[in-house]
């Protein structure tokens, strides 16, 4: 076992649950080599909704609170509260995140309060079998949309910035290098940190939407459609269809943070 699994893992826990080629086990790696780097793994609570994206804190040996479909960022915001000096980090899906989730990921960045989401993006709803998600691409064919999907797909990062979130970044599981430094700068950043994270889904997605179940070449598409902000910026927005915009895509570091507010408000209280 290499030396980060064999220090940061629960071995109890494993194997993993993840399908083989899955890209949520690269979340999995870039993660404990965050966590490493910044030497914080006894100050962490890891939160978790219910999803294949759920179970990635479950693997890792901290503090876990494996929570309700769509509740992690609710219960994320409780014990942030209760401990401010927690770096809290949730693992959502995207059907998590944004479904049943969507109005409590949308008033916790509005709040600005400190925690990192990081949103495990794979197209579908892939632990339930393959049903139309909220990041489902147009036209795309799933379990629940055989002639294709009707809608157009929400786009993460634009809504966590509209909410108020003051750090949000996508990136790939194609990018790892990338990923691990976003995941550092988005716990040490002190508000609402967003990382929309596009992830391989073989099983599902992979049959259902790119009709192909080849963990190689669903990460080749990954390679082949991203493009970096800097770049996007340049191009009109047809030529962006089908791309997948990747980078720091917005910070500020201005905007008061909730919990803060919150213990300055009691102690004013107090006085």
């Amino acid at each position: 076992m290499h030396p980060l699994a064999e220090k940061y893992l629960r071995k109890s826990s494993l194997p993993t649950l993840f399908c083989p080629g899955c890209g949520h086990g690269t979340v999995l790696n870039c993660f404990i080599r965050a966590i490493d780097e910044l030497g914080i793994i006894d100050d962490v609570g890891l939160v978790s909704g219910i999803g294949c994206s759920s179970w990635v804190p479950v693997f890792v040996n901290a503090d876990v609170l494996h929570t309700l479909h769509g509740r992690a960022v609710a219960v994320a915001t409780g014990l942030k509260l209760a401990n401010p000096k927690l770096h809290v980090v949730v693992f959502t899906g995207d059907g998590d995140c944004l479904g049943i989730g969507g109005n409590h990921f949308i008033h916790a960045a509005r709040r600005n309060i400190d925690m990192t989401v990081i949103m495990l993006d794979n197209y579908i709803y892939g632990m339930t079998g393959g049903q139309l998600a909220p990041t489902t691409p147009t036209d795309s064919r799933t379990q629940t949309s055989p002639y294709g999907n009707p809608e157009p797909p929400v786009d993460a990062c634009k809504l966590a910035v509209a909410s108020g979130a003051t750090y949000v970044a996508r990136w790939t599981t194609a990018q790892p290098a990338a990923l691990v430094k976003a995941m550092k700068e988005a716990i040490r950043h002190r508000g609402f940190s967003f990382i929309d994270t596009i992830s391989q889904c073989p099983t599902q997605a992979g049959r259902y939407i790119f009709a192909n179940d080849d963990p190689t070449k669903l990460l080749e598409v990954l390679k082949t459609r991203k493009i970096s902000c800097a770049q996007a910026a340049k191009l009109p927005e047809k030529e962006l269809q089908d791309r997948i915009v990747t980078g720091k895509l917005f910070e500020d570091n201005q905007k008061q943070e909730f919990v803060a507010k919150i213990y300055s408000l009691m102690e004013t209280a107090k006085g």
